[in-house]
């Protein structure tokens, strides 16, 4: 017997399968859940497969019930097989047992394992285990391990923490917990660990999602080896998302208290021009760069970025090299060393490496107008040091007298 086709409104846009759980998007468009959820959480797509529309960071899939009848009514009515049944929300019944097994020894891997494959599997199992509050439970086994000096399942907590996206909106932690996680996470990072790239980098992207959530009053208390720490992992070979991961944790921190001292202090400088140095990717760049040009506006950062030997070459190097944001960081950088630490020395510097001659360039480039008003402030500034210099066009510079 010839197979009987399908109605067209039956089909997931994405596996051109009969959908065996219809959801809706923002959009309007009904795709089957687990493939709509392999495309937004496992391909970490941030549009709409078919209209190519924005979504939001967490959008909601609302289960077309209708639909779902439509399909197993006509499933049931044609001689095409039955349509499988939608997988069924997680028994929090069977959640409550594996969370209950941590407390056991020998059974804590095995617990941990379960939940880990459960938050894989679907969004529908992740919000239920954010709802029923295994991200909590997670936080409470990384401290524990951190107060027994216990290292055991530490990689399979933390992954469970970045696969169900924590910290949810419905989280909310006390100030000492917070405080306890943090150090948890410190000693988590100083750590000599067999996977060691793994789990700093699901530790890293963990720290950074309670940094950007944390109350002022955390923020203005963090400790020095926090920061030490972080810029340890900077020397270490650890995932690229583990690298931004260490960036976003500097901005967030550095508006509070005196962490833009303590993460100058702890060689922050230094590393991000050795990562510059090392040609990362464009996000990166631009990140390490906002980063310095922070650290550049304290006495402190700026010393120790000049007494980096490539420190403004490096700088220069990327201007109109990677992106308008890269250009924007890297030309205030500049601007600061010229205001702040233009001494005889740093200028004949910047001359030697170029610096003068790409901020020209940038006058002359597609840029827009509030940059060449930056690159025209530090020419005007010290013109009268560079115009003579066999290093560029004097003509160029007659133009902008100090």
């Amino acid at each position: 017997m010839d197979e009987v086709e399908a109605p067209e409104y039956f089909i997931c846009p994405i596996s051109l399968h009969i959908m065996k759980d219809p959801v809706t998007i923002i959009t309007g468009i009904t795709y089957d859940r687990e493939s709509i959820e392999q495309w937004l959480y496992k391909g970490k797509n941030t549009t709409c497969p078919v209209t190519k529309r924005a979504l939001p960071e967490h959008s909601v899939l609302t289960p077309n019930h209708m639909l779902q009848k439509l399909i197993q009514a006509w499933c049931d009515t044609s001689s095409y097989h039955s349509a499988p049944a939608p997988k069924s929300p997680l028994d929090t019944v069977h959640l409550h047992s594996h969370i209950r097994e941590l407390s056991i020894p020998n059974l804590q891997l095995k617990s941990l394992r379960k939940l880990e494959i459960l938050a894989v599997e679907s969004e529908m199992n992740r919000q239920s285990m954010v709802k029923f509050g295994v991200d909590k439970v997670m936080l409470a086994f990384v401290v524990s391990c951190y107060e027994k000096n216990n290292t055991a399942g530490l990689e399979e907590a933390l992954s469970i923490l970045n696969i169900i996206r924590f910290p949810s909106a419905e989280t909310r932690l006390l100030f000492f917990e917070t405080e306890c996680i943090v150090n948890a996470l410190t000693w988590v990072l100083g750590c000599d660990l067999d996977n060691n790239v793994t789990i700093k980098s699901h530790a890293v992207l963990v720290l950074k999602a309670i940094i950007e959530k944390a109350s002022s009053n955390i923020l203005e208390r963090l400790k020095p080896e926090l920061f030490v720490t972080i810029v340890g992992v900077l020397r270490q070979s650890i995932s690229h998302q583990g690298i931004n991961g260490v960036l976003h944790i500097m901005l967030a921190a550095r508006p509070w208290g005196r962490n833009r001292i303590k993460i100058v202090e702890a060689g922050a400088v230094m590393e991000l021009v050795e990562l510059v140095l090392g040609s990362p990717e464009k996000r990166t760049t631009e990140l390490v760069l906002g980063v310095l040009f922070h650290l550049c506006s304290c006495a402190e950062g700026r010393a120790q970025f000049l007494s980096h030997a490539a420190g403004i070459a490096v700088v220069t190097k990327r201007i109109l090299k990677v992106s308008q944001a890269t250009d924007d960081r890297a030309i205030l950088i500049l601007a600061l060393i010229c205001k702040f630490s233009g001494t005889s020395g740093v200028l004949q510097e910047m001359l030697r490496v170029g610096s003068v001659a790409k901020l020209l360039m940038v006058l002359q480039a597609d840029c827009p107008s509030y940059l060449k008003d930056r690159a025209r402030e530090i020419l005007r500034g010290h013109s009268d040091v560079w115009r003579s210099s066999c290093c560029v066009n004097g003509y160029y510079l007659t133009r902008y007298p100090s």
